[in-house]
Parts: C-alpha cells; structure tokens; sequence
C-alpha cells in the first residue's frame, strides 16, 4: 500500500496537478492539504470516478484537509478527538484506510514568533498529541501525515545559520514535534535518509527550487509497527516543476502487507 501526503495549495488551481499525479504515482491512500474548498465544493463524485472514496474538512478561501482512499474508508473523523472545543479552522480529518487510521494534518504556520498565530500553532500541536492519546494506540498501525510546518531538525532547513528570529525552527515547535515522537511516532523519511538538504516545500520566488532553498516540512509520522512494514519513501520533486505547481512535493511510503 502506498500512502502520500501533499500541501496541493488550493485544489481549484492544482485540480490536473493532482490527476496527473494519481495517475502516475498510484497512491492507495492519499492526504491533502490546503484544499481551500468548502465540503460542498469538494469533488467527491470526480475522485470516485478515479476509483477513491474520499472524506474532506473545509471552511472555503482557506486550510482545507482531505483523505482520499482506494483501499476502504472507514470511521471518517473531522477535528479533534480530545473532547475540547470544535477548532474553528479545518486542519484535521482522519480515516481508516486500508487496515491503517490515517490523518491528513494541516499544522497552523505560526506567521511569526511574536504573533498570536504562533501561540496558536503550539497549542494545536499539543491538542494533536491528546488527540493521539485520545483515540489511538501507539502499538497499531497509525499514520499522521501532512504539512507540519515544522522543520524536524537543521538538515530539513536550506540555512540553519540565518540568525534572525523566525517560525518553522524554533525550538518550541521542535519540542511539540518530540512530543509526539514520545508518543510514539516516527519521522518515516529519516527512517529512509539522513542526508541534509532533502526537501519538502520551495518558495515560488527568487528560483528557490532551482537553487535548492527549501524546507522539508510534509511528514509522515507513524508509529513503529507501521514502519516495521515499509520498505520505500520519497519526496516526489517532479510533481514541483512544470506548469502551476504547488510550492509543496508530495511525500510517499510504500507498506508491505
């Protein structure tokens, strides 16, 4: 089974993107990002077309979050499971596909360390953790993949020594990453690769993807009985070039049955 994750950056605008990629990847499962749909805009009756059931969580101009599964969708979940109050934002929805619960993750940027979106970002990293403590077990077959826009460590960042205060590498937020690490997920990529200067994300100006200045911020974090099973993971950068790509790549694994 392969499942993937992508930050598609407005579906409407990356719609071919997206076909073109299910077409050729073949992904069983797949996570979205920042649709930026409302429910009722999302193009379920066209994905089912392609052979993939599909769940969404959307608010419309913005966030966004879909799973789309060919492999069964069970038990489809919108937001947290923690029995807090409802996120107003669409940023979580989770789903058993394929014998594996799955969510597709959309983590608040934080905008800046002096903004209150930043306090935000922290806050619903650890609603994410009670979350997994609410409604999973480290020991099954779990996968939490999406755009955490956060960068795991200085090898995920194109320049570790820029000195000025920003989001994304702080160690707040890397704190919040380990967390759930504790819990008992696992960055599935570094599992695979601990080379530096492997990314996720490119800035769409100044040539950033032609001169390698990215960010790996797409994960996929599972736990340790479900990497046991896999036995391949990429970031695809193909799906980053050509014509209107998303400024993210998607990022695949490959699970043995």
């Amino acid at each position: 089974m392969r499942i993937a994750t992508w930050n598609v950056n407005s579906l409407n605008a990356r719609s071919e993107r997206v076909d073109e990629w299910l077409d050729y990847a073949g992904p069983d499962v797949l996570l979205l990002q920042e649709t930026k749909m409302s429910d009722e805009q999302f193009p379920y009756d066209h994905y089912a077309g392609k052979g993939y059931e599909s769940v969404h969580c959307g608010e419309g101009r913005w966030n966004g979050v879909a799973v789309l599964s060919r492999v069964g969708l069970e038990d489809p979940y919108s937001g947290f499971a923690d029995g807090g109050n409802v996120d107003p934002e669409a940023r979580i929805i989770s789903a058993t596909c394929g014998g594996v619960r799955v969510s597709s993750v959309y983590v608040p940027n934080g905008r800046a360390v002096d903004d209150d979106h930043y306090l935000y970002k922290l806050s619903w990293l650890a609603r994410l953790r009670a979350h997994l403590e609410a409604c999973c077990d480290a020991d099954e077959l779990v996968l939490i993949g999406g755009d955490y826009n956060i960068c795991p460590d200085d090898r995920d960042v194109w320049d570790p020594g820029n000195p000025q205060p920003r989001t994304h590498v702080t160690s707040e937020e890397r704190s919040a990453l380990e967390k759930l690490e504790q819990w008992g997920l696992v960055d599935v990529f570094r599992h695979f690769y601990q080379d530096e200067g492997l990314y996720s994300w490119w800035d769409y100006r100044d040539g950033a993807f032609h001169k390698k200045m990215g960010l790996r911020i797409d994960l996929l974090m599972a736990t340790q009985a479900l990497v046991q099973r896999a036995t391949f993971c990429l970031v695809d950068r193909t799906a980053r070039k050509g014509t209107k790509p998303s400024d993210h790549a998607p990022v695949f694994v490959d699970i043995e049955d």
